[in-house]
């Protein structure tokens, strides 16, 4: 059962044991993200999914180190796939009105924590699995993201300086999200053969 107070409290469990390790990849992937539109549209996927194995193995109090938020390059195609499909496939979405590109990235939103688990996976399995997995998710995953409101107003009262903690306090939550939808599906993010229907 979905159970929001029960996932923050795991994230932030977490995030103490952790803090500084997760805040530096989130700067440091952000950062690497933001440096050049061209270059981030190809990095974003594998950046995207080593923070995802980060988060997730911080949830599970398994050891890591600073460099793991790279490990998404050792899959470099699937993953730079995942995060051109993901971005092309939402901005197609957003053609038809704002809306409907909102709903849709919310359908993806598990794509990274699922090749982070399963990277033998290809890109738009994992977009799929994503699409399944989200089914009758989306609005549980938009409400704990609107959650996060004061925080976030928090965060831009101070100039930034509360988002030190807002950002990765987010991004567990995110991860724990995933553990507990996954939990669900017996603990497995199942693809389906078929390309998804976008």
């Amino acid at each position: 059962m979905y159970d929001r107070k029960q996932i923050k409290l795991r994230a932030k469990t977490a995030l103490s044991a952790s803090f500084g390790l997760v805040f530096g990849t989130i700067i440091v992937g952000g950062l690497i993200i933001s440096a050049a539109s061209v270059l981030a549209f190809i990095i974003v996927g594998p950046i995207a999914a080593g923070l995802a194995f980060v988060q997730l193995s911080v949830l599970r109090g398994e050891k890591i180190q600073f460099g793991d938020m790279f490990r998404g390059f050792n899959n470099f195609g699937t993953n730079c796939g995942a995060g051109v499909l993901v971005g092309i496939y939402t901005i197609l979405w957003s053609l038809l009105f704002y809306i409907p590109g909102i709903v849709k990235s919310y359908s993806y939103a598990m794509t990274f924590y699922i090749l982070a688990d399963h990277p033998e996976m290809k890109a738009n399995e994992a977009i799929t699995a994503s699409r399944k997995m989200m089914n009758g998710h989306k609005w549980d995953l938009f409400v704990l993201d609107l959650s996060f409101i004061w925080w976030i107003l928090l965060g831009l009262i101070t100039c930034g300086l509360a988002f030190i903690y807002v950002d990765p306090y987010m991004e567990l939550s995110r991860a724990a999200f995933y553990e507990s939808i996954k939990a669900q599906n017996n603990g497995e993010a199942q693809a389906t053969a078929e390309a998804p229907q976008e």
